[in-house]
């Protein structure tokens, strides 16, 4: 259990600056190699260690402490409550379905940092400003 929740935890202390520096960037502004091939690296070993470390301590977990074993039945014949279904339901599926439901909130997060990064320049409806026709704003700033 300490593994998972540590692993988890590094997790987020290496996902928790990139919203920061995303308001921190502006849009456009050059890139030297170095950068790009750190940043590369820093975004690789942050997908490695959430699809790949993360789940691994889960299911050692749950093999291991929790004994979740293909002979654990949640559910199916022979239970009280569920005799009436079809089909068994293991412990082992149960930690098959929390792996797989890991992943998707991965990839979930995934997805909306990659959003956050690209609209970091995308300006809000009311942002804009009234002009006149020379171009120049009609509001002074500051006031």
């Amino acid at each position: 259990m300490v593994a998972f929740v540590v692993s988890v935890l590094v997790l987020l202390v290496m996902v928790a600056p990139i919203p920061w520096y995303a308001k921190r960037r502006p849009v456009g502004t050059f890139l030297s190699w170095g950068e790009a091939m750190l940043a590369a690296v820093f975004v690789f070993f942050v997908m490695f260690w959430a699809y790949g470390v993360v789940p691994h301590q889960w299911l050692t977990w749950a093999d291991n402490e929790l004994n979740w074993r293909p002979d654990s039945i949640v559910s199916g014949p022979g239970n009280v409550f569920t005799d009436y279904l079809p089909f068994t339901i293991t412990y082992q599926t149960l930690r098959d379905l929390i792996a797989v439901g890991i992943y998707g909130i991965f990839l979930g997060g995934q997805i909306a940092l990659w959003a956050l990064w690209q609209g970091r320049g995308d300006k809000k409806p009311g942002d804009e400003v009234e002009t006149s026709r020379y171009g120049r704003p009609l509001v002074r700033e500051g006031v």
